[in-house]
């Protein structure tokens, strides 16, 4: 699977319609795409990239050069398109001397004295950014911050009075509606396409650490990253920014970064030039019907906390292990991705209350969300097995061991390793992994576990807290 960081770049094709009353529908469809494209086209420009690097070869006897393998160069262009670079007049034309390469992508202007979002993969570590107007006038822009993990940058250029985009509400976005994209794809200039929303929440697709992305169907070209996806009242309601293809071309499949994850980000590169994030302190998972089953849940909201960090806001508040999440600041939970993205976008000092089912009842806890930091997980090493009944060679720990991997008092099993295509193995259960509770109860040893395993009825559903990885994470396993 590859993904491109582009965006659209072509028409939608209709289709023919026979009835009258459907013809004015599509005619009035366009004239509001006409509407939209008349009014935010203004304020939707052209980044140009230039990076100093150093060559690997020596020029081609007609003066081109192959920079078609440079990842930076393949962010804008891909595989096949728009390679150049400049060498320096003292240079002679001799590749060996570090060169310029050049890239473009889009952007719009967010207000009237010259703030511009894009892409931070569009940026990247340029040397020169220049920025050109749909009406000719170009400048050079400076970076005011970008955000790598969510790849948005900020650029500015110096002027007063320009036309600007306003950031809609992409919370209010539904599955089906039409969105408009405008952008540059291979250097066109203020090129419009337009498609629906096709999927909302897309994450764990691999392009951003922290992804919560509008899927469309617009497709997506070289040039278009950065350009904004607008509905039909010409708000922005997201940034376009990549495609999924098992080819490298369009396959009906684009990403766009939503507003309100922009709307955040812009506003803290604005003021620092970087982004802090607010830290809770706790592993959670998504519930699923075995993990609701063996926790006695009716609900099917909320997200369950498999861990909670040692002096962390989460822990000082009173947060617990096995808590399930319902609500924060207010808002329903119910998916662990969307929670991760509030709880990182609230700034730190804000005092948020969370909703709590614990053991069959409702709890309210005010915390004070924490500036996130760095979290190192503990790598564990497999040791010397012994055998159990579900595929898991298992061994004690020791008092130094436990310590050694910021368990404190917690007992547990290590396991050493694990049996290929058992049931341990099915739910991804590893070596180095330290199995600390069975259907809630704490585990001392592994003569513990055999006898817990030994009066389980079959078939039946094995609730397993397991430590792996640096977090603790419930497992069920089912015994037939």
């Amino acid at each position: 699977m590859l993904f491109f960081f582009y965006g659209p770049g072509v028409a939608y094709n209709f289709g023919s319609f026979s009835s009258s009353d459907d013809s004015f529908r599509v005619r009035r469809t366009g004239k509001a795409f006409t509407r939209v494209a008349k009014s935010a086209s203004s304020a939707v420009v052209f980044v140009q990239v230039e990076k100093e690097i150093q060559p690997r070869r020596q020029s081609s006897p007609y003066g081109y050069e192959d920079f078609f393998n440079d990842e930076f160069f393949k962010q804008f262009f891909g595989d096949a398109y728009g390679r150049y670079e400049k060498s320096s007049p003292q240079s002679g034309g001799n590749i060996q001397n570090k060169k310029q390469i050049a890239g473009q992508g889009s952007g719009f202007i967010v207000s009237n004295d010259g703030y511009i979002l894009t892409n931070s993969h569009v940026v990247g570590e340029a040397n020169l950014l220049k920025v050109i107007l749909p009406d000719g006038r170009e400048f050079k822009a400076t970076l005011i911050g970008r955000d790598v993990q969510s790849d948005v940058a900020v650029i500015k250029i110096e002027a007063t009075d320009l036309p600007t985009l306003s950031l809609g509400d992409s919370e209010a976005l539904e599955v089906g509606e039409w969105v408009l994209a405008i952008g540059n794809p291979f250097g066109l200039s203020n090129s419009l396409t337009a498609g629906i929303v096709s999927a909302k929440g897309r994450h764990q697709v691999g392009i951003s650490h922290y992804e919560n992305f509008i899927q469309t169907d617009a497709a997506i070209n070289p040039g278009n990253s950065g350009g904004p996806l607008l509905n039909l009242e010409g708000d922005v309601v997201g940034m376009n920014t990549a495609i999924f293809s098992r080819s490298g071309g369009y396959m009906g499949i684009g990403f766009a970064i939503p507003s309100s994850m922009l709307r955040s980000i812009m506003d803290q590169l604005i003021r620092h030039g970087d982004v802090v994030r607010g830290f809770l302190g706790v592993a959670i998972q998504d519930l699923t019907s075995e993990l609701r089953s063996s926790f006695s849940l009716s609900t099917r909201e909320g997200v369950l906390v498999s861990q909670v960090e040692e002096n962390s806001p989460a822990q000082k508040a009173g947060l617990k292990q096995g808590d399930v999440i319902l609500s924060f600041k207010g808002k329903k939970v119910s998916k662990v991705h969307a929670f991760r993205h509030r709880v990182a976008l609230t700034p730190p000092g804000t005092l948020c209350d969370i909703e709590v089912l614990r053991q069959g009842r409702l709890k309210r806890i005010s915390v004070t969300i924490g500036r996130l930091g760095q979290q190192v997980g503990v790598k564990v090493e497999p040791l010397s097995p012994v055998s159990d009944d579900i595929g898991l060679m298992l061994r004690d720990l020791s008092v130094d061991e436990r310590r050694q991997r910021g368990l404190g008092l917690k007992r547990g099993v290590l396991v050493t390793d694990v049996l290929s295509g058992s049931l341990a193995e099915m739910v991804a259960i590893r070596p180095g992994a330290i199995i600390l509770q069975m259907n809630q109860q704490d585990l001392s040893s592994v003569a513990d576990f055999k006898q817990k395993m030994s009066v389980l009825s079959r078939p039946s559903v094995v609730l397993l807290l397991v430590y792996q990885n640096g977090y603790m994470r419930y497992i069920t396993v089912t015994l037939n």
